[in-house]
């Protein structure tokens, strides 16, 4: 694995010569914005694996996607090489539909420490509520960003990260009513305490994320990756084209129905990413928001 291949993926020509927080910022972004956050292993009769070497191949050198616990792994590992001071955390994700949090923390994320200060970096939450950059660790304060307004909150050594969203604008009436869709507003993201986790932590999490029958891993096939404007992402045979702050105040979400051919040349057109063969999208009914 190489540092520079992996500068390469995410197209960070630099300069690097320290790890300052101007870099952290930069690196943040162009990793959230070059590496998809899909599951399409999942669906292509493959396991996603937390083997640090098997990640950096099928992320930087295959050019894939993946979800948390690969592609945060990865830029855990980067932070590493990079001569940041981390520490890997793990958060437990909010249900839309349900009361509170889930109960395992199957969402892994990076906390980093410089310039005098601690981030939250997380290069792989994907969707509306992907932040761009590493938040800052201060409890109250709201951190803007394209998606829409963060703020973390701190009680009793429990943090939670919320988002003020706007609301969307559907021109296709088709999904105007769509269970997908997040109505704005404020809303949890996950929670997490400070406590330092291991990768080996994550691995009944990811087995289980993978495996269990009512995981929206395994109901749906997930791909997403911010744009310039906001985000593409194809759930099942729906792609969506978000742009954020469209006449000011709402998110337009332009979605449609596609179809099985259309499948992989929008993995690569839009999305940069190879064939995923054997791929089969899913699309299950289960509570889940864009």
């Amino acid at each position: 694995m190489d540092l520079q291949e992996y500068f390469q993926r995410i197209g960070f020509s630099g300069p690097f010569e320290r790890p300052d927080l101007p870099t952290l910022l930069l690196v943040h972004r162009l990793h959230v914005m070059s590496v998809p956050f899909e599951n399409l292993s999942m669906h292509s009769g493959q396991q996603a694996s937390m083997e640090l070497p098997l990640v950096f191949d099928k992320l930087v050198r295959q050019r894939r996607g993946g979800w948390c616990c690969e592609s945060n792994l990865l830029f855990s590992w980067a932070l590493g090489q990079m001569g940041y001071t981390h520490t890997t955390l793990g958060a437990r994700v909010h249900n839309p539909h349900l009361p509170g949090f889930s109960e395992r923390e199957g969402h892994l994320i990076n906390r980093v420490e410089v310039a005098g200060g601690s981030y939250i970096a997380d290069v792989s939450f994907g969707l509306a509520d992907q932040i761009w950059e590493p938040l800052e660790l201060v409890s109250g304060k709201e951190q803007p960003q394209p998606p829409g307004t963060f703020c973390l909150k701190e009680d009793g050594g429990t943090w939670v990260l919320e988002k003020t969203a706007r609301p969307p604008l559907i021109p296709n009436e088709a999904f105007a009513k769509a269970s997908l869709l997040n109505r704005g507003g404020s809303s949890p993201v996950f929670c997490f305490s400070l406590e330092p986790r291991q990768t080996e932590d994550f691995h009944a999490a990811s087995h289980y994320l993978q495996t269990a029958p009512e995981s929206i891993y395994t109901n749906k096939s997930l791909c997403s990756l911010p744009t310039p404007t906001g985000y593409i992402a194809l759930i099942g045979w729906i792609y969506c084209k978000v742009t954020f702050g469209y006449q000011e105040k709402f998110d337009l979400m332009e979605m449609r129905d596609i179809t099985d051919a259309e499948v992989q040349d929008i993995l690569r057109e839009e999305f940069g990413m190879p064939t995923v063969n054997n791929l089969k999208l899913k699309n299950n009914k289960i509570s889940y928001n864009m």
